[in-house]
């Protein structure tokens, strides 16, 4: 018996060291402040930080839009963020190692080379882990370049990508999604076995909602875009795998609300809004596993 108690300890203790907790990364409007963070334990119960990690000091605006955070192989944290609405070719970046002594920013001009570039919005930051590099796509319109819907030639977003692999240098940006419609807020997602998920907002009218596409490579093609499993009026999907359900948490922008879709396929999905708490006057950004000790050091820095 004494055996069998010893082996429960020890199974409860590698348990407890294995479990990931979760930071989120935010903004609260008008996007002049800076980078915020929620935290959870289970990925479902969130709870702020209350405080601002890094005020915005590049792009023409110098806002902190979309903030979209990757933790790397080495356990630096890579952040990327709208920093105009409107007049950017590029977006701003930084680097931190422990979340609360970051880098100086820079400004990553990605879209030099397409002189009419209306913005660039949204950059998602996805680590590639058999090619070792990271992805960044984003959405951006060049007026012209694709056939619209009812939208203004000045709103028909496409999706682009660059990649990295130190963020000192990257490749020339290159068009990453054209699904023939306005598209914006894609987030990559590795599905555990084989093959990968972008979940994306189509930013038509009436549509405005969010859809899957599938692909083999992170870098597409993309196929078989679904039908929408959110709502109208949905945007900035972040995607988090909890137990054997995937969580699709997206900003409900006219009910001012979060909403969560669960889904083990990605082609079913079920509203689980009730079972979350997100907390009020958070907008969208990443969500990122990240060890315990990671969140207790900042709940013991901020939440006193």
């Amino acid at each position: 018996m004494k055996r069998i108690i010893i082996i429960l300890i020890i199974a409860i203790a590698v348990s407890s060291c294995s479990s990931k907790t979760y930071l989120f990364t935010s903004f609260h409007e008008p996007a002049d402040a800076g980078l915020r963070m929620l935290y959870s334990y289970d990925g479902y119960h969130w709870t702020d930080l209350d405080t601002t990690f890094l005020k915005p000091a590049v792009g023409q605006q110098k806002v902190m839009r979309d903030p979209s955070m990757v933790q790397g192989p080495d356990g630096s944290f890579h952040l990327v963020w709208t920093s105009s609405w409107r007049g950017d070719k590029g977006f701003g970046y930084a680097s931190s190692k422990d979340l609360l002594h970051w880098s100086k920013q820079q400004f990553i001009p990605v879209m030099e080379q397409e002189p009419t570039t209306v913005n660039v919005w949204a950059p998602e930051l996805f680590y590639d882990g058999a090619a070792k590099d990271y992805k960044i796509i984003w959405a951006s319109t060049i007026p012209g370049r694709f056939e619209r819907g009812m939208e203004e030639d000045s709103n028909n977003h496409r999706m682009y990508v660059t990649t990295t692999k130190d963020f000192k240098t990257f490749t020339p940006a290159k068009l990453f999604l054209d699904p023939g419609f306005s598209v914006i807020d894609a987030v990559i997602v590795k599905k555990e076995r084989a093959g990968y998920v972008l979940v994306l907002k189509d930013n038509t009218r009436p549509e405005r909602n969010l859809k899957v596409a599938f692909s083999n490579d992170p870098l597409g093609p993309w196929e078989n875009v679904s039908k929408p499993f959110s709502d109208h009026f949905t945007e900035g999907p972040s995607v988090v795998k909890i137990k054997d359900r995937w969580l699709i948490y997206y900003d409900s922008y006219r009910k001012k609300i979060y909403e969560v879709k669960a889904t083990k396929d990605f082609r079913h999905f079920e509203d689980i809004t009730g079972q979350v708490m997100v907390p009020e006057g958070h907008k969208h950004g990443t969500i990122v596993p990240v060890k315990k000790k990671v969140v207790r050091r900042l709940v013991k820095q901020f939440r006193k």
